[in-house]
Parts: C-alpha cells; sequence; structure tokens
C-alpha cells in the first residue's frame, strides 16, 4: 500500500496483480493520470487529478537531459520518471507516440526516449495508453491541426493555471487531459449501450 497527499487529501493506493485501485479518504476513485511528452534532452510531464467528473492540475514540469551519451539520457529518463510515478501516485499512464519525422535520426532518439519513460512505468505496474499528436490537439483544442502555442493556452484555460506552463509540460498536461476525455467517452459509450440493452451495471 502506499499513502499520497494530493492536493491536500489523502489517497491510499494498492497495488496488485490487476493494477491500481485508489480511494480518496474512503469515499470512492479517483483517478491520477500521469502524461509524459517525451524527448530525448527535454521530456515533459504533468499530472492530473480526476475526481467526481471533475479533472484538477497537480503538478507539472521538465525533466532536462545534459548533453551525455544516449544511453546515459536514457537512463535519466528512466530515473526520473519513476521518482515522478513514486511522489504522485498515479493509477494511469498517457504518452504521446511517436511521429513521423522529417530526420530519422531525429526519430530514433524520440523513440528511444519514449521507450525509456514507458518502461519506467510498466517497471511500476501502471497500465499505458498511447495518443496520437492529433488525437491529444483535437482533445484539447478541438482541431488535429492546433500549434503548441494555442495546446498550451487551451491547457491553462481547462486547468484554470495562472499562467502559461512551459510548451514541453503543457504538451504533457494535453496527453493527461485526452486520456480523462477518452477514459470518459468510452465509460459513457458503455453506459449507453447497458442502457438500451435493460442492463444497468
Amino acid at each position: 500500500m502506499v499513502v499520497c497527499c494530493i492536493n491536500g487529501q489523502l489517497s491510499w493506493t494498492f497495488v496488485t496483480g490487476g493494477g491500481r485501485m485508489t480511494f480518496f479518504n474512503g469515499a470512492g476513485v479517483m483517478a491520477i493520470v500521469l502524461g509524459i511528452d517525451p524527448g530525448s534532452r527535454i521530456t515533459g510531464f504533468g499530472v492530473v487529478n480526476h475526481y467526481a467528473g471533475k479533472t484538477e492540475y497537480v503538478a507539472s514540469g521538465c525533466i532536462r537531459i545534459p548533453d551525455i551519451d544516449l544511453a546515459d539520457r536514457l537512463k535519466l529518463i528512466f530515473d526520473n520518471v519513476g521518482e515522478i510515478i513514486v511522489r504522485y501516485c498515479p493509477q494511469e499512464f498517457a504518452i504521446e507516440q511517436v511521429f513521423m519525422a522529417k530526420n530519422a535520426a531525429s526519430a530514433l532518439k524520440l523513440g528511444q526516449a519514449r521507450g525509456a519513460a514507458i518502461v519506467a512505468a510498466v517497471h511500476n505496474d501502471l497500465p499505458v495508453s498511447e495518443y496520437s499528436a492529433r488525437q491529444i490537439k483535437q482533445a484539447v483544442v478541438g482541431t488535429g491541426a492546433a500549434n503548441k502555442e494555442q495546446v498550451q493556452h487551451m491547457v491553462k484555460s481547462l486547468l484554470k493555471l495562472p499562467g502559461l506552463p512551459q510548451a514541453d509540460a503543457a504538451d504533457a498536461l494535453a496527453a493527461a487531459l485526452c486520456h480523462v476525455n477518452t477514459q470518459a467517452s468510452l465509460i459513457k459509450m458503455a453506459g449507453a449501450k447497458s442502457v438500451r440493452r435493460g442492463r444497468i451495471r
């Protein structure tokens, strides 16, 4: 069992073979989502808490990697993402998929950085969800063609932040928000199907 304090509220996280379940002050289940925007130089992270139909900001920031060998960079990403998971006790992990970059070498490094973050999540028994950049932008801004500035502004607005988050952190928060929205939509769809079939679960 892991005990965390998120926004002044205690939660108890039980880790089982089937994943994680967190109880919020004994009153119900809350979902803490960690979003990651992978990069071999800068990896953004964002943590949100979804409870009772509301999504709140918890934390965000960037893992800045020095100019060292690639293998050492990947270890830093793995170690730092692991530390973030231990600190904030997320139950869900959302990460942006690799896009087709013009530079093959850059795409390969991005994929390796993404892999290091995913391994950190799996190592801590987190389920991993992957979303394309277009899906994330669509979920947060309303168009898959949005630019970084638009994503920053919408993340600030949706999470009621006092200022614009750093670009990589904003992308990570957007990934977390995309996951929350996607899961909420799936639950609504499942509920509608159950009602149509005359069943309530």
